[in-house]
């Protein structure tokens, strides 16, 4: 390091110590918005999740073999297509009194296969745990019944069912917090730089000779009266 990124250095860190309240007001103003936003506006999200596993057919062989598994691997897929799809939720709506509308349901729903296995996993999304849980458990009993009048076949057993979530997936309290203070820190360091940036004034001899390129013969020192 030279001597001139010395002096710039020096100079950032001077403008930073002399910000410092700039600072300190942001940082703590997003810090407080982001915990009132956190805490007290955004509505908590519960998630309840369900698992069915899909395997032979009833009345087929019982012995499994490789071709077996692949294919309730390819039906895994499929299967969680249909979950989605009107004939399913419509009937949970009807079955569990929901207010809700087929695509405003589809919204809180999500079907992922558990890796490389015949597990389907449901899972479902609400501000309330327990509707949370209704609606999961009652997914799982509609597309198993109606899995067989569908696909003609018995193969899809709930081997897990929802149960009442403790804690919201979502908002992140902590997180959200933490990332306000980064952010208002980054802001107001920012500010500060912008605001010296445009601040043409020369405040110490040092700038004159810095700017002016002239020889400083001397100052006026500043008195009180």
């Amino acid at each position: 390091m030279d001597f001139q990124e010395e002096i710039d250095l020096r100079e950032m860190f001077n403008m930073l110590k002399k910000g410092w309240k700039i600072i300190a007001l942001i940082t703590v103003l997003s810090i407080v918005i982001s915990g009132v936003i956190s805490f007290f506006i955004m509505a908590p999200v519960y998630e309840a999740s369900t698992t069915m596993l899909v395997g032979k057919a009833q009345g087929y062989d019982a012995q499994v073999d490789y071709q077996d598994v692949l294919l309730s691997q390819k039906l895994v897929k499929t299967y969680g297509e249909i979950i989605k799809k009107k004939i399913i939720l419509q009937q949970v709506i009807t079955n569990e009194n929901l207010d809700l509308t087929v695509e405003e349901l589809s919204e809180k729903v999500s079907v992922n296969p558990v890796g490389d296995t015949e597990l389907i996993q449901i899972k479902v999304t609400d501000r309330y745990p327990l509707q949370a849980t209704k609606i999961a458990n009652g997914i799982g009993v509609v597309f198993r019944h109606r899995i067989q009048d569908i696909m003609n076949v018995d193969n899809v057993s709930i081997i897990e069912e929802a149960t009442p979530p403790v804690h919201p997936i979502k908002p992140n309290k902590k997180l959200n917090v933490a990332i306000a203070a980064i952010l208002g820190f980054m802001v107001s360091v920012f500010i500060i730089f912008i605001k010296e940036y445009l601040d043409n004034t020369m405040k110490t001899p040092e700038d004159v000779a810095k700017y002016l390129d002239l020889p400083v013969l001397g100052s006026i020192p500043q008195t009180q009266e």
